[in-house]
């Protein structure tokens, strides 16, 4: 396993990249995708999707990643066996990050609601999702890049 991907996640996010785009963007030269083009692609996935609180965009991140080790031979709509073979992946992605964590689901991560529209949301609970973020997002960050470490086997 290397531990620099890892912790190349852990700092992106620490430096204040959302979820997805750290563990996208530490990895994601790998496959010929520049940094500055998956931190673009990534930028509306963090806080579970526009923070909507949907998936958790570490899981978000890793399954771009995924696809980007496995579809790398997809050359047809019509490419099931391709297509199957990431769908796979991505269910044990989530399977192995279910066993660390109970869910892939951000606000359940979190335990916090989101509101669509963090604008109507009190100061307090701005705070609250911010802190939340804070506290556990480092750790997200880091079992999503353990993970996809194992399942893309550099």
């Amino acid at each position: 396993m290397n531990q620099n991907r890892i912790e190349n996640a852990a700092e992106y996010f620490k430096n204040g990249f959302n979820c997805a785009q750290s563990v996208l963007a530490a990895y994601c030269e790998e496959f010929g995708l520049d940094k500055e083009t998956a931190l673009k692609l990534s930028c509306g996935f963090g806080g579970g999707m526009g923070r909507l609180g949907g998936t958790c965009g570490a899981v978000t991140g890793a399954y771009m990643l995924i696809g980007l080790k496995y579809a790398n031979a997809l050359t047809s709509k019509e490419d099931n066996i391709t297509k199957e073979k990431v769908h796979s992946k991505i269910r044990e992605f989530a399977k192995l990050f279910e066993e660390r964590n109970k869910t892939t689901v951000c606000r359940e991560l979190l335990g916090v609601d989101f509101i669509i529209d963090n604008n109507q949301a009190t100061d307090e609970k701005k705070q609250i999702i911010n802190e939340r973020i804070k506290e556990i997002c480092p750790q997200m960050v880091r079992d999503a890049a353990e993970i996809v470490e194992k399942l893309l086997i550099f």
